[in-house]
C-alpha cells in the first residue's frame, strides 16, 4: 500500500503524471487491455472466448460479450462462496466493493485486488493537487470534510465487502495523505455511529473554524444532510464550546478520546459568536458566515446529485461549488481539470489508466441505447424528427474514437475481473484535454 514516499511523490510530479495519461490516452488503454489479456487470458470465465489460446486484442472485442451484473453474478457469488478468484481473474480477490445498485435485493458486490485498489487511491491526490494548483490558498489551512463509514459485510469466503468510501477512508493511504489535512480526527470519521461521528466533526469544524479553507463532503446529498443537522444541533454544540465539555450522549469511546484534545478549554467568545450567526431567521449564506475563509465547497454535484446545487450555493454565500471527480463502484472514470467551472458545466477528464474504457452509442437525446441494439448486439439506424438528423446505433467504440456532441453507455473492462462491463451510466463527450475526452453525465 502506498506510503508517504509514494504520496510525496505524487504530489511533486502529479501534473507530470497527468499530462502524460492524457498526452498518451490511446497508447496507454490498448496497453491495459493487453496486460489484462496476458494475464487473465486462461481464466474460466474468458478461456471460454479464445479458441486456441488466441487472446489478441481483436479476439477480445470480437468474442468476449458486453454484460450486465446479472451476467456475472454467478462467478462472483462464487468467489464471495470460497472458491478461487481465479475463477475471473488471476490475482487473488482480496475484497469486495458494495455498490449502491442492488441485484435481487441485495447490494451487488464488485470484486477488487490490491492492485487495482492501490490505483484508485491515486485518484483522490490527483484531484486534491488540482485543486490546490487552481484554487489559492487551499495549501494554506485545513479540510472541514464531512466522512462517513457503514459496517463492512464478511461473506462466506471471509472476504470483506463494503462501500468505496469506507474502505478507501480505512486505508493507510487516506490516513497517510489526505486526513493529515482535514479538521476531523480519523477516529470520528470511522466512528459507525453516524449521529455521533457527524457531531464531532461539526464540533471540530466549528473549533477550527479560523483553520478551514475547503468545506465538503463526499457526495452534494451527504453536505446537505450535514447543514440540516447543524440546524437541529447548533445549540447543543455552542453549550459544548462554551462550556468546554462534550455532551454525555457521545458514548463512543474513540470520538471521545479524539474530542478530549480537540475541545480542551471553555470558548464563550466563540460560542456567542456562533449562536449569533445561527440566530439568523435566513442560514442564506451560513457556511461563509460560519467559516469566513472558505475557498470553496467541494462535493459531486453532477448526475443525480445537481438537485442539491441550488440548495447549496444558498447556504454558501457566493462560495465556488466544486466537482472534483467522477466514478461508480466498478471504477474510476475521470477529474474535474478546471474547479472553478460552474456547476451545471462541469465535465471530467478520463483518466485512461484507471480501466479499458468502451463507449456504446446511444440516441441523440441521451436518452438510452435503442432496443434493436439491446436485443440483437447489432447495428440500427434511428432518425430523430426533431433535428432531421439519421443516428446511426453501432458496436462499442474506443476512447479513441468517440466523437464531441455524441451521447455514450460506458463499458468497462478492469484490473479485477470485470470484462466489457455495462455500468449503466450514460455521458456526454464535451471536448477533449490532449487525446483524453471530456465528458458530462446525463
Amino acid at each position: 500500500m502506498a506510503g508517504e514516499k509514494e504520496i510525496k511523490e505524487i504530489y511533486e510530479n502529479g501534473m507530470k503524471i497527468l499530462e502524460e495519461l492524457t498526452s498518451n490516452a490511446h497508447e496507454i488503454q490498448e496497453q491495459m487491455l493487453e496486460e489484462i489479456l496476458i494475464r487473465n487470458a486462461g481464466t474460466e470465465y474468458l478461456s471460454r472466448f479464445f479458441v486456441h489460446g488466441q487472446n489478441h486484442k481483436q479476439n477480445f472485442k470480437t468474442n468476449v460479450p458486453i454484460v450486465t451484473y446479472e451476467d456475472i453474478k454467478p462467478y462472483i457469488d462464487r468467489i464471495a462462496n470460497g472458491e478461487t478468484s481465479s475463477i475471473l481473474f488471476a490475482d487473488p480477490i482480496t475484497q469486495f466493493i458494495q455498490s449502491t445498485g442492488t441485484s435481487e435485493g441485495k447490494p451487488k458486490l464488485i470484486p477488487m485486488t490490491a492492485e487495482s485498489f492501490e490505483k484508485r487511491m491515486v485518484k483522490p491526490l490527483l484531484v486534491d493537487l488540482v485543486m490546490k494548483k487552481c484554487i489559492s490558498g487551499l495549501d494554506q489551512g485545513k479540510s472541514f470534510y464531512l466522512f462517513f463509514v457503514k459496517p463492512e459485510m464478511e461473506t462466506p469466503s471471509g472476504l470483506m465487502a463494503s462501500l468505496y468510501t469506507t474502505s478507501y477512508f480505512k486505508s493507510q493511504i487516506f490516513k497517510n495523505g489526505l486526513a493529515k489535512f482535514c479538521t476531523s480526527p480519523i477516529d470520528t470519521i470511522l466512528c459507525l455511529d453516524n449521529k455521533q461521528s457527524m457531531y464531532c466533526q461539526l464540533l471540530t469544524g466549528l473549533l477550527l473554524r479560523d483553520e478551514v479553507v475547503r468545506i465538503g463532503s463526499s457526495f452534494a446529498s451527504v453536505l446537505a444532510r450535514s447543514i440540516k443537522f447543524l440546524e437541529d444541533y447548533w445549540k447543543e454544540l455552542c453549550s459544548n464550546i462554551r462550556t468546554g465539555y462534550l455532551s454525555d450522549w457521545i458514548a463512543d469511546p474513540a470520538c471521545r478520546n479524539a474530542m478530549s484534545s480537540i475541545l480542551t478549554r471553555p470558548e464563550p467568545e466563540l460560542a456567542d459568536l456562533i449562536q449569533q450567526i445561527c440566530e439568523d431567521k435566513s442560514w442564506e449564506g451560513i457556511i461563509k458566515e460560519l467559516w469566513p475563509e472558505v475557498k470553496c465547497i467541494s462535493c459531486i454535484v453532477t448526475g443525480s446529485m445537481s438537485q442539491y446545487i441550488p440548495l447549496l450555493e444558498f447556504y454558501g454565500g457566493g462560495i465556488p461549488l466544486v466537482s472534483p471527480n467522477c466514478g461508480s463502484s466498478e471504477a474510476c472514470f475521470g477529474i474535474n481539470l478546471k474547479p472553478l467551472s460552474k456547476p451545471f458545466d462541469v465535465s471530467y477528464t478520463i483518466l485512461p489508466n484507471m480501466a479499458y474504457f468502451e463507449f456504446l452509442p446511444v440516441n441523440n437525446d441521451g436518452g438510452g441505447m435503442s432496443r434493436e441494439f439491446e436485443l440483437r448486439g447489432a447495428s440500427a439506424t434511428e432518425s430523430s424528427e426533431s433535428t432531421n438528423e439519421t443516428t446511426t446505433v453501432n458496436k462499442p467504440v474506443d476512447l479513441a474514437n468517440v466523437k464531441i456532441g455524441r451521447y455514450y453507455e460506458v463499458v468497462v473492462t478492469t484490473l479485477a475481473g470485470l470484462y466489457r462491463y455495462r455500468v449503466g451510466d450514460v455521458l456526454k463527450v464535451t471536448g477533449f484535454y490532449n487525446k483524453s475526452p471530456q465528458f458530462q453525465f446525463v
